[in-house]
């Protein structure tokens, strides 16, 4: 049986390697291969008053990326091009269209993007312009034939051996630019969007992204960006929690990409008047709306198709929502504890996207099946698959292979559930000892815990469809309040119940109370 001090020690295990643990320990610019390469053609390109334009991409990291780098352009008064794909239009990454459209250029900075761009690449030769590519997605063995590659995953790159995302490798970027051109620039004010991008991209949330994300918390509660005010405003919110950037922050500023244009939400967390961002956020509100409807309604058809014994949740459908294919493999891949595929055809193509639980490194798995797609990349825990639709079915059973060969524990995150725990050690303590480890997520999981003997005093079913419920649970004189969402058991009052469940903040009224969030009923 649990009790704080044990599970003290065991959540600071998780930490134990950790190298990076303040801002201060962040490593340099330096550690990153063409990181000073590529901010000297860049400084030149300052210098001489040449036009540059950046690519990015339509997801929360690609967005803010972008935002980063023309917030420093437009700091230091250089006029530049932004261009974020169409998910739509222009699909994924920089091509000859977008290269087309961006015209008489002299330099492109792709960020979160151009690490497979191996014929845009070319294109820029050709045309006589200098290509910067900044990106953290897994490389291949060739790389595209650019001027400068900033990408820690690359082999001959000294950056330690943590996975960081889009956003970070910009900001590095963009350190190593001020350096270069000898510029005094507080590059902490944007903190608080690499804490977004680090969620919403599932980073690992240890080392230098946990001390970022921490951070960033707090940078984005003491903010002036007009977008963090208006979204204060708009949910009447006098504080943002560490939970708020992956349920509402991220998921907003995601909407606009996936349902329409991701412009919208870079304008949105871009601009500095207020009014404009309001009317910003309104429609990003909307999109969001639009999203849930969409996402509600292909998780629904995607369950139809799910064969449970399989080891892997394959499901594929004519033109589904290209906008909401991640969310519903998320959702598929936790509610099943399988990786999940969900492809969308179009023509004599399937596209999809891919999401990986516990310990599975989909990339390696996607790889075992390289012969059967057309092409394919992400990291670890997401991805993105192209294939053939005469070759689904092989593609299917060849993953279900591969999977019936992972390990059963594999599948899970074996740090998630830390034991079983006396009812009575819930209080406000054991509850700032759990926010002390926060912010949970990859390779940090929010912990889980085992309480037996649980007596169901009161339910109630909530939310729109009812398919969520309050429970008031007793354990002696001791009494606890819990919510089980997407419940698969109803309890009846009076039953003894064994559950998983995490421990959270119940502020109510300015009575704070820890609650119970259960993962699943044991039967």
């Amino acid at each position: 049986m649990l009790n704080k001090a044990k599970i003290k020690e065991i959540l600071n295990k998780r930490f134990k390697d950790d190298i990076h643990v303040k801002l201060c320990d962040l490593p340099m610019p330096s550690c990153l291969k063409d990181v000073y390469k590529g901010a000297l053609r860049i400084k030149e390109a300052i210098d001489k008053g040449q036009k540059i334009a950046v690519v990015g991409d339509y997801d929360v990291d690609g967005v803010i990326s972008c935002v980063i780098i023309s917030e420093f352009f437009d700091d230091i008064g250089f006029d530049y091009i932004i261009k974020i794909p169409n998910r739509f239009k222009d699909g994924y990454g920089l091509n000859k269209e977008i290269i087309d459209e961006l015209g008489d250029v002299d330099l492109i900075i792709t960020v979160d993007n151009g690490i497979a761009a191996f014929e845009a690449a070319n294109i820029c030769q050709e045309k006589g312009i200098d290509l910067i590519i900044t990106d953290h997605h897994m490389p291949s063995n060739i790389l595209p034939n650019a001027y400068a590659i900033v990408n820690p995953k690359q082999e001959d790159c000294d950056f330690p051996d943590i996975e960081i995302c889009g956003a970070q490798v910009v900001w590095y970027l963009v350190a190593a630019i001020k350096e270069v051109c000898k510029i005094n620039y507080n590059m902490c004010k944007f903190i608080e969007l690499l804490a977004i991008a680090i969620i919403a991209d599932m980073m690992e949330l240890r080392d230098l992204n946990r001390a970022l994300v921490r951070r960033g918390i707090e940078c984005i509660n003491t903010s002036n960006r007009a977008a963090f005010k208006a979204i204060k405003k708009y949910y009447g919110k006098d504080k943002f929690e560490i939970d708020n950037i992956g349920f509402l922050i991220a998921p907003l500023i995601n909407s606009a990409g996936r349902m329409d244009d991701a412009i919208i939400s870079y304008n949105f967390l871009h601009s500095k008047n207020i009014s404009e961002v309001e009317n910003y956020l309104e429609q990003i509100v909307s999109y969001n709306n639009n999203r849930k409807d969409e996402e509600r309604e292909l998780f629904k058809q995607c369950l139809e198709q799910v064969n449970v014994k399989d080891n892997v949740i394959v499901v594929n459908g004519q033109n589904w929502h290209e906008g909401v294919l991640g969310i519903v493999a998320s959702r598929l891949a936790k509610h099943f504890n399988k990786p999940a595929f969900v492809f969308s055809e179009c023509d004599e193509k399937a596209k999809a996207s891919v999401r990986s639980v516990g310990k599975i490194d989909i990339l390696n798995v996607i790889e075992e099946a390289k012969d059967f797609v057309l092409s394919y990349g992400g990291h670890k825990g997401a991805a993105g698959v192209l294939i053939e639709i005469s070759k689904l079915e092989s593609f299917k059973n060849k993953l279900n292979e591969i999977c019936d060969k992972i390990h059963k524990e594999d599948f899970y995150s074996s740090e998630e559930v830390l034991g079983s725990i006396d009812p009575n050690e819930v209080d406000f303590e054991l509850l700032e000892l759990l926010e002390f480890f926060e912010p949970f997520g990859h390779k940090n999981p929010r912990p889980y815990f085992q309480f037996d003997n649980l007596l169901v005093k009161n339910k109630k079913h909530i939310g729109k469809d009812e398919k969520h419920m309050k429970l008031v649970l007793t354990y002696g004189s001791k009494t606890l309040e819990a919510l089980f969402f997407n419940f698969d058991y109803d309890p009846q009052v009076g039953e003894n119940i064994k559950l998983i469940a995490s421990i959270s903040r119940n502020n109510f009224r300015g009575l704070v109370t820890p609650q119970l969030t259960i993962k699943e009923i044991l039967k």
